[in-house]
């Protein structure tokens, strides 16, 4: 019987069946090792193998790598081959079949597990200001924690902007722990660092004491200086020997500023400062500089009713008083001869250092026209003038430009009561009169126009005798009586006692102005040129 010949293999085949079962089961015991060693949630090491357009692969040791998006770098300018980093472990496999990995995940586990095995509330930590969000901003401490706009800084909510980017301390004053949120101060800080240095600053300062200090406010009457950790008050009064309008004129916020210490109060905490005191006073000497006669030049630098002022050099102004402004014309408002900015020459009348003030004058740099009017108008010179102005007491006659004098109401007639000079003269009206009396120092001219006559009592006197009867016209009636023209500018007062009238009658009832009446003269009064009449 013949044995059947056994086939002997190919040795190549064998190898290589051999070869793939090998390969199959090291991969099956890879990914079997790998699958149990590596979790979803996990945070493990990787490292970087390459770098695309908006995603970095990262060796994690699995059968692929993981896909990490390029923005979870905070710097992807940063990210080199090999780099070593922390990942969170997604999914091993997503709808691409892709592992998907998470650095800020990690970052943020990480970052969470240090700060809280290493800090507690109300610990000081170190961070930068990442970005704004609602109610706020994230700072990155090793994690994102939530700094709220009240926080961040003494002012508040005030430009958060230009702290983006920046790193400061801060204090942990919230940790939530379910929620793994961690809430931050900076203002906290802030206000222990201001009031350690106010302490330390208040035992350091004294009056005198020159001082650098930041603008921190600006108000109308003045400007709030930081000193570091106390606010003075720089007011404008103590910015500068000059004129200012408002403090902007001279600093702005944020500007740093070398002030000097005026006062301290210690109770209040209150400080006064000084920016002027830090040069000598212009008013210093300046007796000499501008003596009592002297002329001077300056700018006009304000207006009010009442004259201008008049900066002789910076720091020291004088006044002209509007009645000093003109001999001649007569000023309502220094805006009719002057406007803020012109130069004037002037002569300073009156100087008082003590108080700051000195009185200057435009009209002292002429002459003075009343000088020798006096000799000009004697007294009983007769001349015509124009009326210029009417008054209740009188009426101002111009002689010449800037020269006016005076009628009184009882100079204008002998014998007629004149209560208005309007009842006798109208502005403008070209009027003779006689000059009585001349103050040439006052600067006063007394006329008259009654005078232009002789005076007529004496003949009256004898002409109206007391009894006598007369017959005349009534000029005017008032509560006390009635006033009757017994002839051309001869009018006498008929007194309501001496007219026969019932009780209940008035007299304006009775009479009417132009009437014709009869009295009896029963009084004469030579001095006060008066005649007494009456009806009964």
């Amino acid at each position: 019987m013949s044995r059947k010949k056994k086939k002997i293999p190919n040795i190549s085949d064998v190898i290589q069946q051999e070869g793939s079962k090998f390969a199959t089961a090291l991969e099956e015991f890879y990914e079997k090792g790998v699958t149990e060693a590596v979790k979803e949630g996990e945070i493990v090491s990787g490292r970087v193998v390459g770098v695309t357009g908006k995603e970095v692969l990262v060796d994690i040791g699995y059968k692929s790598e993981g896909i990490l998006a390029v923005d979870e770098f905070d710097d992807p300018s940063q990210i080199s081959i090999d780099d070593e980093i922390q990942v969170l472990l997604e999914t091993k496999e997503d709808e691409n079949g892709m592992v998907v990995l998470s650095k800020r995940k990690a970052d943020r586990t990480l970052g969470w597990e240090r700060i809280i095995n290493n800090f507690k509330e109300g610990d000081t930590i170190q961070g930068r200001i990442s970005r704004k969000v609602k109610g706020g901003m994230m700072v990155d401490i090793g994690m994102e924690a939530f700094l709220p706009a009240s926080q961040v800084s003494l002012r508040g909510a005030h430009n958060l902007d230009q702290h983006l980017g920046k790193a400061y301390d801060f204090m942990i004053v919230k940790i939530n722990r379910p929620r793994k949120n961690i809430v931050l101060s900076r203002r906290e800080l802030l206000s222990q660092e201001r009031e350690a240095n106010r302490v330390k600053l208040m035992q350091e300062i004294a009056k005198g004491q020159v001082r650098t200090g930041v603008v921190k406010n600006i108000a109308d009457f003045g400007v709030f200086i930081d000193l570091g950790g106390v606010d003075g008050l720089l007011h404008i009064t103590d910015m500068s020997w000059g004129r200012i309008s408002h403090p902007s004129e001279m600093v702005a916020i944020g500007d740093k500023i070398d002030v000097m210490i005026l006062d301290i109060n210690e109770e209040n905490g209150k400080i006064s400062l000084g920016l002027k005191q830090k040069t000598p006073s212009p008013w210093e000497g300046i007796e000499e500089k501008h003596p009592t006669g002297s002329k001077i030049k300056g700018k006009v630098v304000n207006l009010v009713p009442y004259g201008a002022f008049v900066e002789l050099e910076k720091g020291v102004e004088g006044l002209i008083h509007i009645s000093e402004f003109s001999w001649t014309r007569r000023i309502s408002h220094p805006s009719e001869m002057l406007a803020i900015g012109d130069i004037v020459e002037a002569v300073v009348l009156n100087l008082d250092a003590g108080n700051q003030k000195i009185a200057l004058g435009i009209k002292q740099t002429e002459s003075d026209p009343w000088q020798g009017i006096a000799a000009k108008y004697p007294p009983e010179t007769r001349l015509k003038g124009r009326v210029r102005n009417l008054t209740d007491y009188g009426a101002f006659v111009e002689l010449e430009e800037g020269i006016d004098g005076l009628i009184h109401v009882s100079d204008i007639s002998w014998t007629k009561k004149i209560n208005n000079p309007s009842e006798y003269l109208k502005k403008g009206q070209k009027v003779e009169v006689v000059v009585l009396s001349v103050d040439e120092t006052n600067h006063k001219i007394s006329l008259g126009l009654k005078q232009l006559n002789p005076d007529p009592w004496p003949e009256i006197v004898e002409r109206v005798p007391v009894g006598t009867e007369v017959e005349g016209q009534i000029t005017k009636i008032t509560s006390f009586g009635i006033f009757v023209s017994i002839e051309k500018e001869l009018e006498g007062l008929v007194h309501i006692t001496e007219i026969n009238l019932e009780p209940t009658m008035k007299l304006e009832d009775t009479f009417n102005v132009g009437d014709k009446v009869k009295a009896r003269v029963i009084k004469v009064d030579n001095e006060q040129r008066k005649i007494g009449l009456s009806m009964k």
